[in-house]
């Protein structure tokens, strides 16, 4: 066990937009590749940490509908997905005086994705219902 603190060496910010709607819990086909693992060769250390995860529903003003967004990690380059957690989403009826869905995905934090010559631990998104979603995830190579 390492005695000293593993500070990340990269900082890493990424952005993405989601839209990928999917019912299941233990199952899912459709849903959108966030971020992995670095390949061993390119890396410069042991893997990545994600430090902060936000997400935001950029649907139209107006009425929004209750949803679940889904977090889920594969380990053999996405055949298998498991569910690593998920968040309610609130219907809000945003408009020019109440702001819409934003969350902090905070048992992403401090995750670390290994370093893999191929099929490097990947996390993925989805939603139950049909909504975008951005996603801004902070995160740095070790």
């Amino acid at each position: 066990m390492a005695t000293a603190a593993q500070y990340v060496t990269q900082p890493i910010v990424e952005i993405f937009s989601v839209a990928s709607t999917d019912t299941s819990r233990s199952a899912p086909a459709t849903t959108t590749t966030l971020c992995s693992g670095p390949a061993v060769a390119a890396a410069s250390g042991v893997g990545k940490r994600i430090l902060r995860v936000v997400v935001t529903e950029v649907n139209a003003v107006g009425a929004g509908t209750a949803n679940v967004v889904r977090f889920w990690i594969s380990t053999d380059g996405g055949t298998t997905k498991r569910l690593y957690c998920e968040r309610a989403v609130p219907s809000i009826t945003s408009s020019t005086t109440a702001v819409g869905f934003r969350a902090e995905i905070s048992e992403l934090v401090g995750l670390v994705l290994p370093g893999a010559a191929s099929n490097a631990p990947t996390l993925y998104m989805s939603s139950h219902l049909g909504a975008t979603y951005h996603v801004v995830i902070e995160s740095g190579l070790l």
